[in-house]
């Protein structure tokens, strides 16, 4: 791999994570937004990953010819947004004005908790991501100046 296909990777990587953060503050920002039907209710979103131009290497283990095989990448694709299948919370609300016939209102299946978590593994990883493209931007000065 040459030193130039590490701006690639981590490139795709900033924008991946960038993705996540905004799933995850949208997912947030209607954490308690209420419904009285189950089709009109915000679903938590997350999105799907997948490594780019996968290459495949066969690895001979311990002198016995066994199909383990490693993968390799040039990056991270998003391939989608995908929602939530957990249950979506009802609450017993009679008073509200989004209630159903039956007195309960539809919250979003939004657990704050794994979205705050969500939102700090996703910051780290976009900062990881930088770093990789600082180091990689110093290697290749420090190449250029060998010759002097």
């Amino acid at each position: 791999m040459s030193l130039t296909n590490v701006f690639n990777i981590a490139g795709t990587g900033m924008n991946a994570q960038s993705i996540r953060l905004n799933t995850t503050a949208s997912n947030i920002a209607n954490a308690e937004t209420v419904s009285s039907s189950i089709e009109e209710t915000y679903k938590a979103r997350k999105p799907w990953f997948a490594v780019l131009d996968k290459q495949w290497k066969d690895v001979d283990r311990l002198n016995r010819k066994l199909d383990i095989r490693s993968k390799m990448g040039d990056g991270v694709q998003v391939k989608g947004i995908v929602e939530s299948d957990h249950p979506l919370k009802k609450r017993f609300e009679p008073y509200h004005p989004m209630s159903d016939a039956e007195g309960y209102v539809t919250y979003p299946n939004v657990n704050i908790v794994e979205e705050m978590t969500d939102m700090m593994s996703s910051s780290r990883s976009y900062q990881m991501n930088v770093e990789v493209m600082k180091t990689a931007k110093q290697l290749l000065q420090r190449t250029l100046t060998l010759g002097q």
